[in-house]
């Protein structure tokens, strides 16, 4: 069985971290911009990326998207 992808879950970190995607982009060295198009899911995190933002926000990679079948 291979797994895909789905839907980001960021903005649902981020809320519950009452943190900004200007304040993540800091923590993390990248542009507001480049948060907001991981938000708005016209772009997928690498996995270094999303490695570094799971530990600022304090989850699991696996936490940031949804997994489909």
């Amino acid at each position: 069985m291979t797994y895909k992808v789905g839907r980001c879950l960021l903005r649902h970190h981020l809320t519950k971290n009452r943190m900004t995607q200007q304040e993540l982009a800091e923590h993390i060295g990248l542009s507001k911009q480049t948060v907001s198009r991981y938000v708005n899911n016209s772009h997928v995190m690498s996995y270094q990326t999303a490695l570094n933002i799971a530990r600022v926000l304090k989850c699991q990679m696996e936490d940031l998207y949804e997994i489909r079948e």
